[in-house]
């Protein structure tokens, strides 16, 4: 018979058309019905200490705990035993597996209902994305969901998928939120008999919730060490030990350490996540947050704290408790974030700055005597002058009249420019006010207190200045991170100094840095009306901010940042237990001959940023030699006004403001100069060097 291969083409036409339409309808339904992932993307990921430590987890709506899994903290014999009991072959098949549903076919025929499914864990997980009733139906849109599944996402994936969503009875889903709730502990160590009650529960989570129906908890939990003994997978010694554990009969609370930070941190997840680690350290959060209580209770019921434990040398926030307890009035709101008055704790910067520039020495003799500047006339705290004083003796008693001096020379818009270029924004009380006045050294303006947190551990860095590390990662990052210029290393070294001979609490010294004979270097503040006390210190590696008032500004009479909160400030210290260094002598011991005493500015402008021959740093990327920016430099200055800037003798346009802004178009040297309104001149040679734009 011979083959007639003109007649068979015709045959075969049809056929593969048919499978074409076939695989393009697919392929239209997948791409107009993709799987819908919003229960997946609405779970919570966990906030963890840097050491792995559960600090808090959000709920999802209706106050469901669903809280994504993360496959490497959960134990892996669990996962290879639920595997064994619910999917033996989920690593080979391709969302369906044809064996099992051959068998639950022929399980519901003999039985006149459906008694099995088959289904897979990728099909339990496209039926847990989509619930619906159980019916064949369902079960072949589950199929669908299934290959799609399989399409988009690794095993790994669709195994975490499962783990987040599978109920566990009551508003718990997710492995996480189970073992947790159940056994009080992560799911990375699961004994026998908490693995085989985990695998059971999600088959009637509500039927077999141990904390209401402990006796069917019990036989399911039993029933399922008994299949996994005849699968091989335990020996008959192993379910008889596992059978002996006791069966839960309570739930155990979450925990909720670090409410503020954690939440948030826990709610930036990116995608779905599945955990944070934070760089908060959980028993020293603890500690913090009963003191901070503590505190609160005793300064009134109205009064709240907040506290901020910063490590320098990668600028970990080790500590942030936001206020004094949910149950205490304006408890919701988050104090370290907020926008307060500093009082007078950017003073220590002023005369940091005033070092730097040359304006002052430590001993430089400053009149504290009634004195106006323009229209402001400040007055000290206490309403005494002490005549003539040194500028480590203003600093020391926080001194008004000798602080704003040295600010008049300074100028208050480059002081502010200077904070701005390293990030720190300082918000004035009435909008359209564009210049910043002297009241600045008073707390004229409001900062947030984690960028004031931040300024101090910048001095305790020797002026250098890296953003805050909320978690781990960025904390890592910051240890190779340059870091930007705030003041010069020595001017910061004599601030922190001076600030180290400032007289502590009556009575008070944290034990531990009395025995390695140092103590803090410190400074408090209060702001207009009592609203803010402050205390603000660097000591043995860390900076720590404390702040108490109450959240809604109202004033607190006789409240302040001595009384109020530096006692609480030497209480962190001693909570911290670090080990700290001696004081260094303040040097040199006189001031300059030519700063005996402050006189009169020299004729001509004085750039302040950027100073001379340094090197200033910019986030952005560099593609082909040309410098793309994030954000540019803002270049400040004392002198004359108005003032005109150039770079490298092109005119920076200032924008309608007034403001000026640098953006620079390459990496390498420039000259920067501004002339005043007498036309005087004064440059700045610099060099730009780009860094990477730090992660979110």
């Amino acid at each position: 018979m011979r083959f007639n291969r003109d007649a068979l083409i015709p045959r075969l036409i049809k056929p593969l058309i048919g499978f074409v339409a076939f695989q393009v309808a697919v392929c239209v339904a997948d791409l107009t019905l993709p799987p819908d992932l919003t229960r997946a993307k609405a779970a919570s990921a966990v906030a963890l200490d840097h050491n792995g430590a559960w600090l808090r987890a959000l709920p999802v709506e209706g106050g469901t705990w669903r809280i994504r899994a993360d496959l490497d903290r959960t134990d892996p014999g669990f996962i290879k035993h639920l595997l064994k009991v619910e999917d033996e072959r989920f690593w080979w098949h391709q969302g369906v597996d044809a064996v099992a549903i051959v068998r639950a076919f022929g399980s519901n025929l003999s039985a006149g209902g459906i008694v099995s499914g088959g289904s897979t864990l990728s099909m339990q997980t496209a039926r847990l994305l989509e619930p619906k009733p159980r019916n064949y139906l369902s079960k072949l849109i589950e199929v669908f969901r299934a290959w799609q599944l399989e399409a988009r996402f690794s095993k790994r994936d669709i195994l975490s998928l499962y783990l987040t969503l599978a109920p566990y009875g009551g508003n718990l889903e997710g492995v996480r939120a189970a073992s947790l709730s159940y056994f009080g502990h992560e799911p990375e160590s699961l004994t026998l008999g908490e693995q085989a009650l985990l695998i059971a529960l999600p088959q009637a989570p509500e039927a077999r919730r141990p904390d209401r129906h402990p006796e069917r908890a019990l036989r399911a939990r039993n029933l399922v060490l008994e299949r996994m003994a005849a699968k091989g997978v335990l020996s008959a010694a192993q379910v008889a030990e596992a059978k002996t554990e006791p069966m839960i009969v309570k739930r155990f609370a979450f925990p909720a350490l670090g409410w503020h930070a954690a939440g948030r941190l826990a709610s930036e997840a990116k995608g779905l996540q599945a955990t944070v680690v934070t760089t908060l350290d959980a028993p020293l959060q603890a500690r913090l947050e009963a003191l901070a209580r503590q505190t609160a209770v005793a300064q009134g019921p109205n009064s709240s704290t907040a506290i901020l434990v910063i490590e320098i040398r990668s600028r970990a926030v080790r500590a942030s408790v936001g206020s004094a307890g949910l149950d205490r009035t304006g408890g919701w709101i988050d104090m370290v974030q907020a926008i307060r008055s500093p009082g007078s704790t950017l003073k220590p910067f002023i005369y940091g700055f005033g070092f730097e520039e040359g304006i002052v020495a430590p001993d430089t003799r400053l009149m504290d005597a009634p004195t106006r500047f323009g229209d402001y006339q400040p007055e000290n705290f206490d309403k005494v002058f002490h005549g003539e004083v040194s500028a480590k003796e203003a600093l020391t008693h926080s001194l008004n009249v000798p602080a704003v001096a040295v600010l008049n020379r300074i100028g208050a818009g480059a002081f502010e420019s200077r904070l701005q270029g390293v990030g720190v924004h300082l918000i004035r009380p009435k909008t359209g006010l564009r210049d910043a006045g002297l009241a600045l050294a008073l707390g004229g303006a409001g900062i947030e207190l984690q960028d004031l947190g931040a300024l101090y551990a910048a001095l305790g860095d020797k002026g250098l200045m890296k953003p805050l590390a909320w978690t781990e990662a960025d904390a890592k990052a910051n240890l190779s991170r340059p870091g930007q210029r705030l003041m010069a290393a020595d001017a910061a070294s004599r601030v922190i100094s001076i600030l180290r001979e400032t007289p502590p609490p009556a009575g008070r010294l944290p034990a531990h840095l009395m025995k390695t004979a140092s103590r803090p270097a410190y400074k408090t503040g209060t702001s207009y009306g009592f609203r803010d006390a402050l205390a603000v210190g660097v000591a043995g590696g860390y900076a720590v901010l404390v702040w108490t008032g109450r959240p809604d500004g109202g004033s607190r009479a006789d409240q302040t940042g001595r009384e109020a909160s530096a006692p609480l400030l030497f209480d962190v210290f001693d909570q911290i237990n670090a080990p700290s260094q001696a004081p260094q002598s303040l040097t040199p011991a006189a001031a300059p001959e030519a700063l005996k005493a402050l006189k009169p500015a020299v004729r001509g402008p004085s750039i302040l940023f950027p100073p001379d021959q340094a090197t200033v740093y910019v986030e952005g990327q560099v593609t082909g030699g040309k410098l793309s920016a994030t954000r540019g430099l803002k270049p400040s200055a004392r002198g004359k006004g108005p003032l005109s800037w150039y770079v490298n003798g092109q005119p920076i346009v200032a924008d309608t403001e007034g403001r000026v802004e640098w953006r620079p178009e390459a990496e390498g040297f420039y000259e920067v100069s501004v002339v005043d309104a007498d036309g005087v001149t004064s440059r700045s040679r610099v060099r730009v060097k780009a860094i990477a734009q730090p992660k979110p």
